[in-house]
């Protein structure tokens, strides 16, 4: 057995390691263990789910761990990954488990873990609960047959999230607006729709039926153009594309063009900042924003937090420094003083109220910075060996970053979900980024595929 977790749970193929049915108990019974159960009596965990056929078989297996370790589960069906976060905390949980790969195909689908307080669990917890696994479970003790756990399905979760998503906007009407939504035929398929609609917009879904088979396929925060047809077809004011488990949303405006998540991030921030609600007059973004961003924040008087990709990190530096808002490009926007992750749907929800309260539409209030020509690529390969140890592209890399010092960056990493290598190019003209990002690439498929 390798390691366990990667930057966003335990993701993979379902059905081959780590994503396996006898996996997936190990985790119930391991994180149990690591909070407590067998020991302490009463304690509870929320289980959701996104729409993936192999969601059914991960959830038994799951909750059969949780429970033989005398943890009682409250199941909630298909629900997105920030409704689960909130219910967490809602129904006083001690932890909560959300069974999805996000924006990844089908085939593929993991496990995230939350803490009692709807954040994702810190690297230490997790660490914890690998080391219990890897061992042999040897650290995991049974208990009595009389102290397992229960298990039973909530009704009423998905309606205890619609009035909590539709609180952050404080029920602001939305009347008036033609939106299209896409749920990528995910976990946002059913609740989504109900919660634009009871807030008065008239909307337009699509991709909302899912089968198993067809979350994120076509569809969804990844293929933004779905919905960018629809919304040229309609005359929409926006369109809206959620991601399988909707935590990330992606827009395109009333033209159908795309506004990504540093365009959003940037809007949010000058509205917050306008109206003396930016805390730490802040944001937090990754790496791979933008440069335009940085520049266009700069002049408003905002300060950027950077760090490492992955929303995770983002929300780590918020907390430490009592952020509310940050991001990612990739539509991963965290709104701290409602969420505790990423929430595709209360995003969206605070874009359409500032467009409503400036009376712009989003291509004006997405005008606000001028982007670098950037292009990230994705490149699979075998193995993730250390790109140190790999010559060729370290010169390269090295090569690239003396040529476009001052005037652009490369960034090259692996994905902590895929087996894939990301490659960001960014410079001030695309003459440079074509340059750079075949160089950098055809050295990664000599060496690498």
């Amino acid at each position: 057995m390798g390691k366990l977790f990667g930057t966003d749970g335990v993701r993979g193929r379902a059905n081959t390691y780590p994503v396996t049915p006898d996996m997936a108990m190990k985790i119930g019974r391991a994180t149990a263990a690591v909070f407590g159960a067998g020991k302490n009596h009463g304690l509870k965990a929320v289980v959701g789910k996104d729409t993936r056929l192999s969601g059914y078989m991960l959830e038994k297996a799951l909750v059969s761990g949780l429970l033989s370790m005398g943890m009682d589960v409250l199941e909630v069906g298909p629900m997105p990954t920030p409704a689960v976060a909130h219910l967490i905390k809602s129904m006083g949980a001690t932890c909560g488990f959300m069974i999805t790969a996000s924006h990844n195909p089908a085939h593929d689908n993991g496990i995230k873990i939350f803490g009692g307080d709807g954040f994702k669990l810190p690297d230490a917890t997790e660490n914890k609960i690998e080391k219990l696994i890897l061992e042999g479970e040897s650290g995991v003790k049974s208990i009595s047959s009389d102290a397992i756990g229960r298990a039973a399905r909530i009704d009423d979760a998905r309606g205890r999230y619609i009035e909590f998503a539709k609180s952050s906007i404080k029920n602001q009407s939305l009347k008036g607006l033609k939106i299209v939504l896409d749920c990528a035929n995910g976990a946002a398929y059913s609740i989504a729709p109900l919660i634009f609609r009871e807030l008065g917009a008239e909307v337009i879904v699509t991709a909302n039926t899912p089968d198993g088979l067809n979350i994120n396929d076509q569809c969804g925060a990844l293929h933004f153009e779905h919905a960018s047809d629809l919304v040229r077809k309609h005359r929409a004011d926006v369109g809206i594309s959620l991601d399988g488990d909707a935590d990330r949303v992606i827009f395109c405006d009333g033209n159908g063009n795309e506004v990504n998540g540093d365009r959003i991030i940037g809007l949010c921030a000058l509205d917050l900042m306008n109206r003396g609600h930016l805390a730490g007059n802040s944001v937090v973004v990754t790496n791979m924003s933008n440069l335009g961003l940085y520049a266009a924040m700069s002049d408003a008087g905002i300060k950027i937090e950077e760090t490492q990709v992955g929303d995770r990190y983002v929300i780590e530096r918020m907390r430490s420094g009592g952020y509310n808002l940050g991001g990612e490009q990739s539509g991963h926007i965290i709104f701290m003083d409602y969420a505790t992750t990423g929430d595709g749907i209360i995003t969206a929800l605070h874009v359409l109220k500032i467009m409503i309260s400036q009376g712009k539409k989003l291509h004006e209030l997405a005008d606000f910075m001028s982007e670098f020509p950037q292009v990230i690529k994705s490149i699979p390969v075998k193995e993730k060996k250390p790109i140190v140890e790999i010559t060729a592209l370290r010169d390269v890399i090295i090569e690239a970053e003396k040529a476009l010092a001052g005037n652009g960056r490369t960034i090259v990493r692996y994905s902590g979900t895929e087996p894939k290598i990301r490659v960001l190019v960014e410079a001030r003209s695309q003459q440079d980024v074509d340059i750079w990002l075949n160089r950098i690439s055809e050295i990664i498929k000599r060496e690498l595929q």
